[in-house]
């Protein structure tokens, strides 16, 4: 089991959304310690978290983090971003930036922990993924293939870190209350419930977790016919 209480965190793009929930939440459940990173450490508002400048495509960027934050116990891989894509008609620089921001970024910043994580006595990676991990949206064909490809990693990760005393949590969501869906007009969860079931899982050691009706939805209809998920393709098998 993974203590929250007394814990130094660590989560990547802490400023706003859902990694701002996270602060927010780990400091009401005890942490001792909570860096937030963002591109720009003055964008941090949280008054008892530590600001750290952090660019997670850069790996230069990514050591001097880690460096940095020595004492950290848990990894929150929360950063990421998404673009309008299309993968016939998109330039493929585009569909290259949203692996490197979702993919890669994830992977060098959880890279540059593990050794810090192993010195302080093991710890607990919690990586955010979505709902697209599993399902391909029309419009955003590049990030639901970098997240796809980041649940991958890991489910590799989890049976690589596990027997070094690391346990990694899989965190998946749908549509989350930010200022990055504002204008859409769907059901959405609050980031403070997503935060709150992402730190239950972490002490938990949960392997996945499954923030919205939707996700399970999604992650239960994996096993069925692929025009369950897609009903476009109905009638063209």
């Amino acid at each position: 089991m993974t203590r929250i209480e007394g814990s130094v965190a660590l989560v990547t793009g802490g400023s706003r959304g859902i990694g701002k929930a996270l602060v927010e939440a780990l400091y009401e459940r005890g942490a001792r310690k909570v860096y937030a990173t963002a591109r720009d450490p003055r964008s941090v508002s949280h008054p008892d978290a530590v600001p750290l400048a952090l660019e997670v495509t850069d790996p230069a960027s990514v050591t001097a983090a880690a460096a940095q934050a020595q004492d950290v116990t848990i990894l929150i891989n929360n950063a990421g971003s998404t673009a309008p894509s299309n993968f016939l008609e998109s330039p493929v620089e585009d569909i290259r930036r949203e692996f490197e921001v979702n993919f890669f970024g994830p992977l060098l910043a959880t890279r540059a922990f593990v050794p810090t994580l192993e010195r302080n006595g093991g710890g607990h990676i919690l990586t955010l993924h979505s709902v697209l991990s599993w399902l391909a949206l029309p419009g955003a064909d590049a990030y639901s293939a970098a997240k796809a490809a980041l649940w991958s990693q890991s489910n590799a990760l989890r049976l690589e870190l596990r027997p070094r005393g690391i346990n990694v949590t899989g965190l998946h969501v749908g549509y989350v209350d930010t200022d990055l869906s504002a204008d859409l007009d769907v059901h959405k969860v609050t980031s403070h419930s997503v935060a709150g079931q992402a730190l239950d899982g972490i002490e938990t050691d949960a392997h996945e977790v499954l923030a919205d009706a939707i996700t399970r939805q999604v992650k239960a209809g994996l096993s069925g016919e692929l025009s369950a998920l897609y009903p476009q393709l109905a009638g063209y098998q």
